[in-house]
C-alpha cells in the first residue's frame, strides 16, 4: 500500500510524542521515522507535528489526522482478526498495560506460560502505576484495580484486592499491637504516595459498615509497594498495602497482619480492553490465561 508506511509512522509517533519511542516500537531508526514523516507532511501539504529539541505535539491538523489513522488501523486490526480467525492460533505483539507490583507477581508468571505455549506471539509489557489511555496509546489491555466508568472499554473481572495492615514483630514489640483504629496514637505508618495526584494515599478501614479514611502521621512517605512492605519488615511502621504483596513475608514471619476485623471491601481487579473492535485471539487468550492460574 503506498505511503501505509508514512502513516504508521505519523499515527506511532503522535501516540508516543516521540519519533525515537515510535523507532523502537516499528523496528526502525529515528531517522527513518523522521524522513517518512517529513514526506508525508510534503504530500499533504500540512504541518503534523511541532517540533522542539525536547519534545514533539501535534498541530491542529496533526491531530484531525491522528484521529482518523487511528480509526484506520483499528479496523485493519479487525481484519486481521478476521482473516485469522477469531478462535485462530496467537501470533503477533500483545501490548499491555499493568500496575508494577501486580504485574510482576501475577501477570508476568501467567504470562510467560502463555509465551511458552504459543511461540509466535511476543508481549510488549508496560509496568506503570499510572493509568494509560488504551484507546489513544494503542494498548490490547490493560489490568486496573478499581472501579471502571470509562464506556469504550469492555472488562471482566479476574480477582479483588483486598487491603490489610502490616506490621514487623519487632515494631508490634516496642510498639503493642493496635486493637482497633482509634488507638493508633503513638504508632507510625509507612504511606503511599498516589502516583496520579502526588498525595498521600489514605489508609482506610471499615468501622460499623462504613468505609473510613483516615490521614495518620506519616514516618517515611513511598511510591511503590514493594518499598513500603521492605520498609514495614525494617520495622519503620505500620503500613496498608494489598496482601499479595506481602504474602511472602506474612509467611516467613518477618510481617503480622493488624487491625484484620477492620479490613475495607476488597476492590474489584479487572482485565480491559477496547469495547468497539474485535477480540483478537491473543487477547482473548491473555484473558484465559489469567481467569485460568
Amino acid at each position: 500500500m503506498s505511503g501505509f508506511s508514512q502513516f504508521l509512522a505519523f499515527a506511532c509517533a503522535a501516540r508516543h510524542g516521540s519519533f525515537a519511542v515510535a523507532a523502537r516500537e516499528m523496528g526502525v531508526t529515528p531517522s527513518t521515522v523522521a524522513k517518512r514523516i517529513v514526506r508525508l507532511e510534503e504530500q499533504l501539504g500540512l504541518k503534523l507535528f511541532h517540533r522542539t529539541t525536547r519534545q514533539v505535539t501535534l498541530t491542529s491538523d496533526g491531530e484531525a489526522l491522528f484521529a482518523r489513522c487511528e480509526r484506520i488501523l483499528a479496523e485493519i486490526d479487525e481484519l486481521e482478526t478476521l482473516a485469522a480467525g477469531a478462535s485462530g492460533e496467537p501470533r503477533g505483539e500483545l501490548r499491555i498495560n499493568v500496575p508494577i507490583t501486580y504485574g510482576k507477581r501475577v501477570v508476568l508468571p501467567a504470562l510467560a506460560k502463555l509465551l511458552l505455549r504459543h511461540p509466535e506471539l511476543t508481549a510488549d509489557v508496560r509496568l506503570s502505576d499510572q493509568f494509560c489511555d488504551l484507546v489513544k496509546d494503542g494498548m490490547d489491555a490493560a489490568i486496573r484495580i478499581s472501579a471502571l466508568d470509562d464506556s469504550r472499554l469492555a472488562s471482566r473481572q479476574i480477582g479483588s484486592q483486598q487491603l490489610a495492615v502490616f506490621a514487623s514483630p519487632d515494631y508490634l514489640k516496642r510498639h503493642g499491637t493496635p486493637k482497633h483504629p482509634s488507638k493508633l496514637d503513638g504508632h507510625s505508618f509507612i504511606l503511599f504516595r498516589n502516583p496520579t495526584s502526588g498525595r498521600d494515599r489514605p489508609v482506610q478501614f471499615a468501622i460499623d459498615g462504613k468505609t473510613i479514611d483516615t490521614h495518620p502521621p506519616r514516618r517515611i512517605l513511598l511510591d511503590d509497594g514493594e518499598g513500603m512492605v521492605k520498609a514495614a519488615c525494617l520495622g519503620l511502621g505500620l503500613t496498608q498495602v494489598p496482601d499479595y504483596m506481602a504474602s511472602e513475608e506474612l509467611a516467613q514471619g518477618s510481617l503480622v497482619e493488624v487491625l484484620r476485623n477492620f479490613q475495607p471491601p476488597p476492590l474489584p481487579i479487572s482485565v480491559i480492553w477496547p469495547g468497539n473492535r474485535l477480540m483478537p485471539p491473543r487477547v482473548r487468550a491473555f484473558i484465559d490465561a489469567l481467569t485460568s492460574k
